[in-house]
Parts: C-alpha cells; sequence; structure tokens
C-alpha cells in the first residue's frame, strides 16, 4: 500500500487536472451512500463526548474504492492540536484490497475550492477578471488559485472579520502573482466582483443580494448545516441557483433559510453540478445574469481527487 504525505497529497492535485477530474467524476457518477457519523464519549467526564469520528465511503462497482475517516475532537485546542484530522483510505473495488492511504485535509480543501472552480466554469462570464473572497481560511486561501484555472483572474480582494488574517492571505496571493488586497468595506467590494467566492464559518448572512451588480457568480462553500449562512436570502431571490449534489436543499442554512424566507424554493433550483457537467442543464444564459452556487461537499468528489493522486504516476 502506498502512502501519501501532506505535502505530496497536495502537489498531485494541481488544480487544473483536479477539476478535469471532478468534472469526469460527475459525468460518470459513483455510489455515495450517507456518511456515518459517530460520538466518542469522554472518559475523563462521564456524561459528556469527547469527539465525533465521521465516516464517508463512495466507490464505482470494479473499479475503486475510497473511505474518507475524519475526527473531530473541538477540545483539542486547549492541547495545542488541531481540532480536526482526516484520512483517505483508496481501495481496490472488486477485491478490497487496500491501495493507498494519503492526506484527508489536503485531499478536502483542494476538491472543495476545485469544485466551486468547475461550477465558475458553467456558472460565471467568460470574462470573469475581479474576485472578491470573503474568508481567509484553508479553502479560501485556495480560491484565487483554483478560480484562475477557468476563468481570466487578475485582480483579487480578501475581506475577513479580522482584517489582520485578510492583510496575510492577500499578501500569500501577491506572492503567488495575483494583484491582491485586503479590503475592509464588504458591500463596496462585492459590488466590484465579477466572482464572489465566500468560505466561511459564518451564522449570519455576510453578503446581500442588494449589493450585488449584474453579471455576477456567487459562490458558497460555507453554510454546510442549518445553522449556518453566508448570504441573504435576495441572493436568492435575484440568482439562477445551482448547487453541487440535492443535498444542499437540506443540509445548507444558505438555503434552507432562504426557503423560509419565501426567497426560493426547491422547484427554482436550475440543477447540480452533475447536470451542468453531463450538459443536462444549461449554465448562464447571458452575460447579465446573475448566477450563485451553493456547494456542501460529496464523497464523490474525495474519490475523483485520491485516484488522481495515486495515479499521478502512470
Amino acid at each position: 500500500m502506498q502512502h501519501f504525505d501532506a505535502h505530496t497529497t497536495r502537489d498531485r492535485l494541481a488544480f487544473p487536472a483536479l477539476i478535469d477530474a471532478l468534472r469526469n467524476m460527475f459525468v460518470a457518477g459513483c455510489e455515495v451512500p450517507q456518511r456515518h457519523s459517530h460520538r466518542i464519549a469522554d472518559a475523563h467526564h462521564p456524561g459528556t463526548i469527547a469527539g465525533t469520528v465521521l465516516l464517508m465511503p463512495a466507490w464505482q462497482p470494479g473499479r475503486r474504492l475510497g473511505i474518507k475517516t475524519v475526527t473531530i475532537f473541538p477540545g483539542n485546542g486547549v492541547l495545542g492540536k488541531p481540532g480536526l484530522h482526516s484520512i483517505y483510505t483508496l481501495y481496490d473495488a472488486a477485491t478490497g484490497e487496500p491501495l493507498a492511504q494519503m492526506d484527508g485535509d489536503q485531499i478536502t480543501s483542494r476538491r472543495t475550492a476545485a469544485a466551486s472552480a468547475l461550477a465558475a466554469s458553467y456558472l460565471a462570464r467568460g470574462d470573469a477578471s475581479r474576485l472578491l473572497v470573503v474568508g481567509a481560511g484553508r479553502v479560501a486561501a485556495l480560491a484565487a488559485e483554483a478560480h484562475a484555472a477557468v476563468r481570466p483572474i487578475r485582480r483579487v480582494q480578501v475581506w475577513n472579520r479580522t482584517p489582520a488574517s485578510a492583510r496575510t492571505l492577500a499578501d500569500r496571493l501577491v506572492e503567488k502573482g495575483f494583484a491582491a488586497e485586503a479590503v475592509t468595506d464588504l458591500r463596496a467590494a462585492a459590488g466590484e466582483a465579477d466572482v464572489i467566492s465566500c468560505a466561511t464559518l459564518s451564522s449570519l448572512p455576510l453578503v446581500q443580494g442588494a449589493w450585488l451588480q449584474p453579471g455576477t457568480h456567487v459562490d458558497l462553500i460555507g453554510s454546510f448545516a442549518p445553522d449556518m449562512r453566508e448570504a441573504d436570502a435576495a441572493c436568492f431571490a435575484r440568482s439562477r441557483v445551482y448547487v453541487d449534489t440535492r443535498e444542499a436543499l437540506a443540509k445548507s442554512g444558505d438555503v434552507l433559510q432562504a426557503i423560509a424566507e419565501g426567497a426560493f424554493s426547491s422547484e427554482r433550483l436550475q440543477g447540480t453540478l452533475a447536470d451542468l457537467c453531463r450538459g443536462e442543464r444549461r449554465g448562464r444564459d447571458s452575460e447579465h445574469e446573475i448566477t450563485l452556487f451553493k456547494s456542501v461537499g460529496s464523497a464523490l468528489e474525495d474519490l475523483a481527487a485520491a485516484q488522481l493522486v495515486v495515479d499521478d504516476d502512470d
């Protein structure tokens, strides 16, 4: 069995190749059962939970089987350790033979950014060059590079609740060749952007639909739980809305709260990422419409990324 550390996993997931791998997997499809979640008791404090383990499988019969194992232990902060760890294991789906094990954090963050870029390849204007990144965490830090693989991104603005974090990310993007800057006026930046990519853990809407200019594409990566939210209901009311998978209709706070406020309904959903990749639904219709893509993540994307890591030697 092969082993790939975080550095090697990252280097084998260059965005152009990863975006193509995701597109191919959405076209081909795979089996994605519901993820398994188990709570781990705290041995030192009876009745309390120390952490959670998530198991996320996906497979293509006769080809490859993958399982991502994620552990979430919020109390690790006081120990000076990360609260989340993940490992991805790839198997032969015909024999069950373990083939490889790799860094799950790199798999997750890079496939998440790549899925947004894949959606943007159908939904953002062809001349989109101005990107606003909302957030400054692990996935937000990858948004510019990912979107630049599908659109001519030249100018990048970064907004974060903590301005110092926005400045740090902007400086890193400048080092990578982007014309990047940190901004403090989110409304003004949103009004100038061709693409707005949000990757936060916000529970309150950050981007307002009233700020959006014709032709904008909105990419919402956070809000993977019902109590999370990155955009207000007006963003959904003004946009043609797409999701990565239909699970977003049941999981995402952005979607659920827009529905609760009467600004959106499942009947208004334009399609999924698989629909776009297979040509079953159209993407952007005009230069002036506003589009919105909401993702919650899928084990399908993990499997596509893991196969790319292993097959890089082929």
